[in-house]
């Protein structure tokens, strides 16, 4: 029997739970990535209970859920230190079946690369989608070596790292799985897939070649800083801090170290004069504790800046013939509700069962595909993937732009400035605070509590529009 093929472009937190819940369903799955080595970003994610519930489906939401640090309470503050809204670890779990967890991306890589077979990533191999494929030809993708930035990475403004997780709960980083690009070796140039899974990023290469016509994302009005240190000696609570167009947010790892997060309502691309530490003193440095210990103990080139972008418009479709979109590459979205990762997590999952049923090695080869063992010329899959493919968008376009929304509307209250709409904003959220915990995580409603569909939901009608009306983003709100 033939074994199904995918492609994953992309070593981020998307492509590679992609690829562990492909490889778990029977794909033969290969990940380009363009950096020289797989290192992740040196910051925190966000992992509420629905990505922990969908990354059950490849046996890691436990592992997860034991990097949980918060075990008490936090909230909403003020530069001052006052507080304006609290809640707990207990009230998140009630409401959503579980707390949100703060990982460090590094030790989320290396979880997901031990589910990953040996050789199946391969780093400084940059991919483009030359041919998205149909029912009866395969996707094609061109391989390249990519060019690395300083350091020895490419793409280093956009996914620069500290390197691996090394705390005493940390995944086996699994080296076996990753195939860096060494003694001048060379890539085939090109490789054919049943399935393209894009997982390329906010300024995703892939969307443009699969919707040119499709507006790119837009600056979100804010630039983002980021990084993590040891924790200070002196306690403190969780907790995000708003001000006048700015806010800072700072969280325990569970590895005793703490993930700090800032924003500032600026214009797009721009960078401090001396360093970006620098930047953050003169802008938050008198805040309440722990915000001046943390910015002491910060290295200046420990510190990440980003612009933040997101999605302007919806797209047609998350899929076109065999390329099916993922992550920040589909639906870019702002930190505001902390599920840009969680729903890259949940497209992954929802991908790899929907196209489970519908490959040659698939379960019971599944409706709208073939008996196992037979291929489409050219050595394509039975045309069961690109109806699998319409399923996958027609499961998460509404959903994902929802949460873009939602989490965009979040993200314009910060870049607020006005002292009088400020103090409104004030008024409005001690108010929500005094009536309990539980109002101040209703932004999660119907996010949090998502859970994945289970393996039946890939026998539902494989007959959605393949091309979807565009939505505009702003029309919808």
């Amino acid at each position: 029997m033939t074994q199904p093929r995918a492609v994953v472009i992309g070593g981020g937190i998307g492509g590679l739970t992609a690829a562990a819940a492909l490889h778990r369903h029977g794909w033969s799955v290969t990940v380009l990535e363009r950096s020289a080595a797989l290192e992740p970003v040196g910051a925190g994610i966000a992992l509420a209970p629905n990505a922990q519930r969908a990354l059950d489906v490849i046996d890691a939401g436990d592992a997860v859920r034991k990097m949980s640090a918060w075990q008490a309470g936090g909230g909403l503050r003020l530069p001052g230190g006052r507080w304006l809204s609290r809640t707990t670890s207990d009230a998140a779990a009630e409401r959503f079946g579980g707390p949100v967890v703060i990982a460090h991306r590094a030790a989320l890589v290396d979880l997901l690369l031990s589910r990953l077979p040996t050789g199946s990533v391969r780093t400084g191999a940059a991919g483009e989608i030359t041919d998205p494929g149909a029912p009866d030809r395969p996707a094609r993708v061109t391989v390249t070596a990519a060019e690395t930035g300083p350091g020895g990475r490419a793409d280093a403004g956009v996914r620069s790292g500290t390197g691996r997780s090394t705390g005493p709960d940390a995944a086996s980083a699994a080296p076996d799985a990753v195939v860096p690009p060494a003694g001048g070796g060379t890539y085939p140039a090109t490789l054919d897939a049943e399935l393209v899974v894009a997982a390329d990023g906010i300024h995703s290469a892939a969307r443009s070649t699969l919707f040119p016509a499709t507006p790119a994302p837009r600056y979100a009005g804010f630039t983002a800083w980021r990084f993590v240190v040891p924790g200070p000696e002196q306690p403190f609570e969780p907790h995000e801090t708003w001000g006048r167009g700015l806010v800072w947010g700072t969280v325990p790892l569970h590895d005793g170290r703490v993930y700090v997060f800032a924003t500032a309502a600026v214009p797009a691309g721009g960078r401090a004069a001396d360093d970006e530490r620098a930047e953050l003193l003169r802008r938050f440095g008198g805040w309440h504790h722990p915000v001046p210990a943390l910015l002491d103990a910060v290295r200046p080139e420990a510190v990440l800046r980003n612009d933040v972008y997101a999605a302007a418009a919806a797209l047609p479709a998350y899929h076109r013939g065999r390329v099916a979109l993922v992550g920040d590459a589909a639906h870019p979205m702002t930190p505001n509700l902390g599920q840009g990762g969680c729903q890259a997590v949940e497209d992954a999952v929802v991908l790899a069962l929907l196209t489970a049923r519908a490959t040659p090695d698939g379960p019971a080869g599944g409706p709208g595909g073939s008996p196992a063992g037979t291929a489409a010329s050219g050595g394509a899959a039975p045309d069961g993937t690109v109806h699998a493919l319409a399923a996958y968008t027609e499961a998460r376009l509404d959903r994902t732009m929802e949460v873009v929304r939602r989490s965009g509307r979040i993200g314009r209250l910060t870049t607020w400035s006005s002292a009088p709409v400020c103090a409104l904003r004030t008024a409005l959220f001690t108010a929500v605070g005094k009536l309990g915990s539980q109002v101040a995580l209703r932004s999660l409603d119907g996010i949090a509590d998502w859970s994945p569909p289970s393996p039946p939901y890939a026998d539902r009608p494989r007959n959605p529009p393949a091309v979807r009306g565009r939505r505009d983003v702003q029309d919808r709100e």
